[in-house]
């Protein structure tokens, strides 16, 4: 069973980070001190982060507890991207590790873009050693067609991203509304859309007290990890992007 343990368990210490701190909890402190970060450091800037992070004086750059009205919309600038395409690492409890895409709000609004996304979030998987089976979500059972305009879109996108995909030579399948079944027959979770997702990533997270080690994103060149201002540990984010970063080298 692929972990966040069997992900993260070798221990990368030549990696420059940088983390960005926004509060003065403490949280981003304490992580650097767990993972003996001499290697790691703390920005209060978040346009000092991005720079070099792009002047290359990082390897990687994770959000840490930094706004993301402030810290963004920097990176999209540098990235020269109009939107962040972002996939989310869960671990439910007693369960293995599920990667979840698109979890921002403004993403995956066209089959199109779930396809990119899908396409880009198993490229990353396949390099971190994960499985490769693609659940699709869509809003509603097939059985549900007729109830709903909305919904009847959302499972129309589904089959036509399902059909894109195994033509594409990928192992995906249409979940429908099922994700409880999903997060065990499957290994990447595409929602419906980017509010669909999101909810999911939060019961998921903030309720159903799942591990997430962060999102990196998929369409820049550099390695920048996302992370919620709520955790208050960010040891798993900080060795996701050095995992990221040796699996790139």
């Amino acid at each position: 069973m692929f972990t966040s343990n069997s992900l993260l368990e070798d221990e990368v210490s030549d990696v420059r980070i940088g983390i960005g701190r926004g509060t003065d909890k403490g949280y981003v402190e304490s992580s650097v001190r767990a993972v003996n970060g001499k290697n790691i450091i703390i920005y209060d800037d978040p346009k000092k982060m991005i720079d070099d992070l792009y002047a290359g004086k990082l390897d990687a750059a994770v959000r840490g507890d930094m706004s993301s009205s402030k810290l963004l919309p920097f990176l999209k600038e540098e990235a020269g991207v109009d939107s962040l395409e972002r996939l989310v690492l869960l671990e439910p409890l007693n369960s293995k590790l599920i990667f979840l895409a698109p979890v921002g709000i403004d993403e995956g609004w066209t089959v199109e873009q779930k396809f990119d996304m899908a396409k880009r979030s198993l490229a990353l998987m396949k390099r971190l050693g994960a499985g490769q089976r693609v659940a699709v979500m869509s809003g509603g059972r097939n059985e549900d067609k007729g109830r709903c305009p909305a919904v009847d879109k959302t499972i129309d996108d589904a089959n036509i991203l399902v059909k894109m995909l195994t033509d594409a030579g990928y192992d995906a399948y249409n979940a429908q509304i099922l994700i409880e079944n999903a997060v065990d027959d499957a290994d990447l979770i595409i929602a419906p859309d980017g509010i669909a997702g999101n909810l999911i990533f939060r019961v998921l997270h903030f309720i159903g007290e799942a591990k997430a080690l962060g999102a990196p994103v998929l369409n820049i060149d550099k390695i920048f990890v996302d992370t919620s201002r709520v955790k208050n540990n960010y040891v798993d984010s900080i060795m996701l992007a050095q995992r990221l970063t040796e699996e790139r080298r």
